[in-house]
């Protein structure tokens, strides 16, 4: 029997990958390549489904006698392993991030004589369709809790933006632009305290409750389905930390990031220009471990972050934290700095390697915001956070337009400053009922 090769990431069967399957048939025995969850995230949106569950979907649809893992989008070290003599994928890859890869395939396939073929693509429901319709839809708590896992085992780095609203929680979920013919968006939604406290005209020295901040989070649940990291502040007293990972895994959120600093909280970026006090490591070791122990599942992440760069205990003082915090427990590393430049980052970073227990690294490019992304990835940054950027571009705006109707007695010139009426009635779709 000759040999049929299909690749394809399967996250939401269609009629379409039933019907190539069939075409596959008449073809030989057919092998499915199925993308994994790096492959995928590489040029789209993560699957709902990780890749152990697409591939017992797959391996249950008749016809297919194999389901082997395609770690990149590129086909050929597949090709070079199983040499098929034909390789199907409909006509619609002429153009794109996947031109390139088309050819390659050909030019691979004339090694052994095989041939690409290339049905008619079949206009209907499309993945990226019953993707939109289960974002309408929504998604479960489990489902969101271990996302953010599934996208460090899957991604080299995860860009988060901040959300204070339901709505600002639909710009991070929907938002996305077209590089280099891929697609690029955000990976998950930051839970800001400073922003969620500025947003309901408060001070960020954790005056808003928790009661309050979790009607936030429920808003940004609900518009979202995204991974969501909450800005925990310093986590309070243990006692009180352990309730606040109980209720954030239960509603789903991914990671809850807290500061080793004890007392009135103030904001980082005042530094040593207001009092703050950095916790002893012991007792800052001690409420991770709580909150650790406190947690039901595995998927739920406490991430440490150290604030001795920004408080000017220096950098051994910040290494010597990691360490610790790490043999406590803690799920991840933030490093912070309110310098210009990344240079202390970056310095931390290349120290930070020659750990030989290290978890995910953190970065917040709120003042050294020239940073590249490819640069804190290199120097072993997996997640970076832009933490306050959408309140601090709202705020201008709205001062704008208040300001301008001030000025002409009317609205009209600030009419080209805001959506159409009917643009923002039906920005949110109402659900059926049925």
């Amino acid at each position: 029997m000759k040999t049929v090769y299909i690749a394809m990431s399967a996250d939401l069967i269609t009629p379409g990958h039933v019907s190539i399957i069939q075409e596959a048939r008449t073809l030989g025995e057919v092998v499915i390549g199925l993308l994994t969850d790096s492959a995928v995230a590489g040029y789209q949106r993560l699957p709902y489904m990780g890749y152990e569950q697409r591939k017992v979907v797959i391996e249950n649809i008749v016809g297919v006698k194999e389901v082997v893992p395609q770690e990149t989008l590129d086909y050929v070290p597949n090709l070079l392993k199983i040499k098929p003599d034909y390789v199907l994928h409909r006509d619609d890859w002429n153009t794109g991030v996947l031109r390139e890869t088309r050819q390659r395939v050909i030019d691979t396939l004339k090694q052994w004589g095989g041939e690409l073929v290339e049905p008619d693509h079949q206009p209907g429901i499309t993945a990226a369709a019953l993707s939109r319709a289960i974002r309408e839809v929504g998604t479960t708590p489990q489902a969101r809790l271990v996302m953010l896992k599934r996208l460090l085992e899957a991604k080299p780095l995860i860009r988060i933006i901040e959300a204070h609203s339901g709505l600002t929680g639909l710009i991070a979920e929907t938002v996305s632009v077209q590089c280099d013919g891929q697609a690029r968006e955000f990976d998950g939604i930051w839970m800001s305290s400073l922003t969620d406290s500025a947003a309901k005209a408060k001070p960020d020295i954790e005056y808003v409750d928790m009661t309050s901040r979790m009607n936030t989070v429920s808003d940004i649940l609900e518009t979202t389905t995204k991974p969501i990291i909450f800005d925990g502040d310093t986590g309070g007293i243990p006692e009180h930390f352990v309730f606040m990972v109980r209720t954030l895994e239960r509603l789903g959120v991914s990671a809850v990031i807290i500061e080793d600093k004890k007392g009135l909280k103030k904001n980082s970026l005042f530094g040593t220009d207001v009092v703050q006090v950095q916790d002893d490591i012991e007792d800052f070791t001690h409420k991770v471990s709580c909150g650790k122990h406190a947690q039901v599942t595995d998927d739920f992440m406490i991430i440490a972050r150290i604030e001795s760069l920004i408080l000017k205990a220096g950098m051994d003082d910040a290494l010597k934290r990691a360490e610790a915090y790490i043999a406590a427990g803690t799920d991840g590393i933030m490093i912070h700095s309110r310098e210009s430049t990344a240079h202390e980052v970056l310095t931390f970073c290349k120290e930070y390697a020659k750990f030989s227990d290290r978890v995910p690294l953190v970065a917040v490019p709120s003042t050294y915001c020239r940073t590249t992304e490819d640069e804190l990835a290199e120097a072993g940054v997996r997640i970076v956070i832009y933490a306050n950027q959408l309140l601090r571009s709202a705020y201008p705006a709205m001062v704008d337009v208040a300001k301008s109707i001030l000025e002409n007695g009317r609205a009209a010139e600030a009419e080209e400053r805001c959506m159409p009426i009917k643009d923002i009635i039906s920005l949110i779709p109402e659900r059926s009922s049925t």
